[in-house]
């Protein structure tokens, strides 16, 4: 079945990943914002809508090539290749591997600890990717196979990502079907991947593994606060801010006495009162809060109230 979403033509797996995605948001008592924020963007940039056709570079503008990282000082295509996917089924495997990871990393770590820590990991990838590919046109002369290669995709991020979630990790898990040790899965899946699918960045993945690696090693001989950390926890307060003018829900303003708007149950007839503002029983008059073994504190209509007549009214008040 296909079917047309702006300019791409999905062959099913598009609306499969938008209904994964609610779903899983709708279940969840926490909802990642970060998490979802990337997938979107990354979903974006793939449909390009049209109303965003100037926003975002044609992909020939942003493949992941070191030669011409290098040679032109490119930052676009050093940065932005990461969102970039050339087929459906890799933004779609992507970004379940990306809700997945994001979900449990997210929801521990907290959205500005992960933010910081996604956009560590993208220039960590991409640079171990560079460099590795630069030394194996340097010692090995590998300029066609790793140095003029062009490559996109957020699958180098995820490899990091998938290393940090599983380093304290003392269970096994399962890799294509293969029973590994979750420690090492990044590294199992690594080679997996290359059997099942050759045409894929070895070299990227590699690098993504890598650039966990590091990270992971930066942050615990690093005692001091991460300044990417404190630039995102900066620009979320600058996002908030103009949040903390707007009305609350719920509030009330103005004068006079607000009370609860939860019904209540009399301690005398037992009538349940809906309204939370009376301070006196509809059905026998007795006083809000007053417990029925004690009748010095009813109120003087209680007093004069008969059993029969609160039977009565009791029969009044339901119709029976």
């Amino acid at each position: 079945m296909e079917v047309r979403i702006g300019r791409r033509v999905s062959r099913g797996m598009l609306p499969l990943l938008a209904l994964q995605t609610f779903s899983e948001y709708y279940r969840s008592e926490r909802k990642p914002p970060v998490t979802a924020a990337l997938i979107a963007a990354n979903t974006l940039i793939y449909l390009r809508p049209s109303f965003m056709d100037t926003l975002i570079p044609p992909i020939n503008q942003v493949w992941f090539n070191p030669h011409l990282i290098l040679k032109n000082k490119d930052l676009k295509r050093f940065l932005l290749s990461p969102f970039y996917h050339i087929g459906e089924p890799h933004l779609v495997y992507n970004m379940l591997s990306l809700l997945w990871k994001g979900f449990q990393l997210e929801t521990s770590m907290g959205s500005v600890d992960f933010a910081s820590m996604v956009a560590s990991l993208l220039v960590l990838s991409q640079g171990v990717t560079l460099m590795l590919s630069k030394s194996l046109l340097l010692f090995f002369d590998y300029e066609r196979a790793y140095y003029n290669e062009y490559a996109v995709g957020f699958s180098g991020v995820l490899f990091a990502m998938k290393v940090v979630l599983n380093s304290q990790a003392d269970n096994y898990t399962y890799v294509h079907g293969v029973i590994v040790p979750a420690r090492y899965a990044a590294w199992a899946e690594l080679f997996l991947i290359q059997l099942l699918v050759p045409g894929v960045s070895f070299i990227g993945h590699l690098g993504g593994i890598l650039a966990g690696l590091l990270y992971l090693k930066l942050r615990s001989s690093y005692s001091g606060s991460n300044p990417i950390t404190f630039l995102v926890r900066g620009i979320a307060d600058v996002v908030r801010w103009p949040l903390k003018f707007l009305p609350r829900r719920g509030r009330i303003t103005g004068r006079g006495t607000v009370g609860s708007s939860r019904a209540w149950r009399c301690q005398m007839c037992t009538y349940d009162n809906n309204s939370g503002s009376l301070s006196v029983c509809e059905m026998c008059g007795t006083s809000r809060g007053v417990s029925g073994l004690s009748s010095s504190h009813r109120s003087s209509r209680s007093d004069v109230l008969p059993l029969n007549e609160l039977r009565r009214r009791r029969l009044d008040r339901f119709g029976r």
